[in-house]
């Protein structure tokens, strides 16, 4: 029976710390989705977005010189000069990307034509001549062919080529999101026809992040609504019961009908009443076989429930009218009047020792009195209270700061990020052995990752924002973290993935923590300048 149960969103930090270690299962340490080991993952075939026969996935190198980290100087030394200069056009195009019109001069292509000429020389084994000597160019062009050196030149003209026309892109590009957007024949036809050639580059850039108000992310106010189970005091008491209630023995009833204390096995069914006399449909979240009801938790499986089945006999069957209130946490039942119908097929009493210092150790072994035993648990759900206040205040913060900013994102931004999201439910469903590799070969297929892309699109938009918003704090505020807390995490991120004998690419490891680290320091940062009031739902 599926009737009750609440959701909380994953704060920033938790999406973060999925996947730093090989197996999240294995280890309770907040680690980070983002760094996937090299072996025993799971690859996604590449989503494209450009024409088949595009070059551009021969430039993914270059590509890398443009990340925002790279500096002018050191694109400067990975540019080679030509001998004119380009003539590059930018346009602005929505969700951060920028269309750039290349045109390259005659004596550019020129150059790259001798210098291809040249190249097929060295290496062309021409029959009649010996390696490396001088063939003439005529029959050079005639044993390679023609289509052969024109394609060799356009992809030499690419390649000397495409530096230059990011040259302006330079720390703004993200990384591996460069795509030639002409077809190739395209490019052979211009180059064949006019001596010379065209080309459009499409790239995604670093989205601006603006937010409204201006430095409204300032002296927040937040109301966070906390679970009243997370009371410490509550949950302790609850605590002591359920330690208490598993050191009871069931005892079969057979002369009377429940009551308040016993555990009755159930079956459940529940249909939907219809104002127009129509068939009645069932409600399957509703219904349940062989339903192991503890009384002691009635109003939790449904308010009432108790109450209406007070009586009932093993063997007995019952029926009761009941309208879902508005405030239920399945939507489409809100409102809906329905009808079930209980069976008892077991009925049990549970006989509980003497709650005193007798069985204080086998309550929580090592304690010799029950005080000692109920000051444990309040203080371990003291504990749990504080986590569980300052998540819930961390995922209100995160909340309130989407709400807050305006980003155009790039597409490669949200499939590198939707990617990630995807691989760490995957490699979480592998780690607790909920696939096989029939299963696991569909998921990882590219119609499962796009489907998966386009239904969570709104999640996927929602922590990319989130993301951008922390790491724009971060800049502003000139947060920092220190060097000992970044080699800290780094080793013990890599420790990980020692321990479970798996590869990883320790710069990507660093860089995926230095963001986990700043997000920890913006969240800090926030709570200590928010108002945060807290609330018992």
């Amino acid at each position: 029976m599926v009737l009750y149960g609440t959701a909380t969103a994953s704060t920033l930090l938790e999406f973060k710390a999925s996947l730093l270690s090989p197996c999240p299962s294995f280890s309770s340490r907040p680690v980070n989705p983002l760094i996937q080991p090299v072996k025993n993952t799971i690859l996604f075939p590449p989503i494209k977005h450009v024409t088949s026969n595009s070059p551009s996935q021969q430039f993914k190198k270059i590509s890398k010189t443009f990340e925002a980290s790279a500096s002018t100087a050191e694109v400067d030394t990975l540019v080679e000069k030509l001998p004119a200069d380009l003539n590059v056009t930018e346009t602005e195009e929505p969700n951060s990307r920028v269309r750039l019109s290349v045109e390259v001069p005659p004596v550019v292509c020129e150059d790259c034509y001798s210098r291809v000429i040249r190249e097929f020389m060295k290496k062309a084994k021409v029959p009649g001549f010996r390696p490396g000597k001088n063939v003439p160019e005529s029959i050079l062009i005639n044993y390679i062919g023609k289509q052969n050196i024109q394609k060799a030149i356009v992809e030499s003209i690419l390649k000397r080529t495409l530096p230059h026309a990011m040259y302006s892109m330079t720390g703004k590009a993200l990384e591996d999101s460069i795509r030639i957007v002409t077809k190739f024949s395209e490019m052979e036809n211009t180059y064949s026809s006019l001596n010379s050639l065209r080309y459009d580059v499409i790239v995604d850039v670093a989205p601006e992040v603006k937010w409204v108000p201006e430095y409204g992310y300032k002296n927040l106010k937040i109301v966070v609504e906390i679970d009243s189970e997370i009371d410490a005091k509550k949950a302790s008491e609850e605590e002591l019961r359920r330690r208490h209630k598993s050191l009871g023995s069931l005892r079969i009833v057979t002369d009377r009908g429940v009551k308040l204390g016993d555990v009755a096995v159930l079956d459940i069914s529940a249909t939907t009443i219809e104002a127009d006399d129509s068939d009645a449909k069932s409600i399957p979240s509703a219904e349940s076989r062989g339903f192991q009801f503890d009384t002691e938790d009635g109003d939790r499986i449904l308010p009432g429930f108790l109450e209406a089945i007070t009586g009932i006999q093993r063997g007995e069957t019952k029926s009761f009218q009941y309208v879902f209130p508005e405030s239920w946490a399945q939507e489409n039942l809100r409102g809906i009047e329905a009808k079930f119908t209980v069976e008892c097929k077991e009925l049990f009493h549970r006989d509980l020792p003497n709650l005193d210092d007798s069985i204080a150790d086998k309550l929580l072994p090592g304690c010799t009195t029950l005080e000692e035993v109920k000051k444990a648990l309040l203080e371990k759900c003291l504990e749990v209270e504080q986590t569980a206040k300052e998540q819930a205040a961390d995922n209100a913060i995160l909340d309130r700061l989407c709400k807050m900013v305006e980003v155009d994102i790039p597409r490669s931004l949200f499939e590198e990020q939707g990617r990630e999201l995807y691989g760490a439910q995957l490699l979480q469903m592998q780690a607790n052995r909920q696939l096989n590799d029939q299963q696991l070969a569909y998921l990882s297929s590219a119609k499962a990752v796009n489907e998966f892309l386009e239904n969570n699109k709104e999640n996927i938009n929602h922590l990319i924002k989130q993301n951008l918003a922390v790491g724009d704090i971060f800049k502003r505020e000139n947060l920092q973290f220190s060097t000992e807390e970044l080699v800290k995490e780094v080793k013990n991120s890599i420790a990980e993935f020692k321990r479970h004998n798996q590869e990883y690419d320790e710069e990507r490891v660093k860089e995926q923590v230095q963001e986990v680290l700043e997000g920890a320091k913006v969240l800090e940062w926030l709570r200590e300048n928010a108002e945060i009031q807290y609330t018992t739902r």
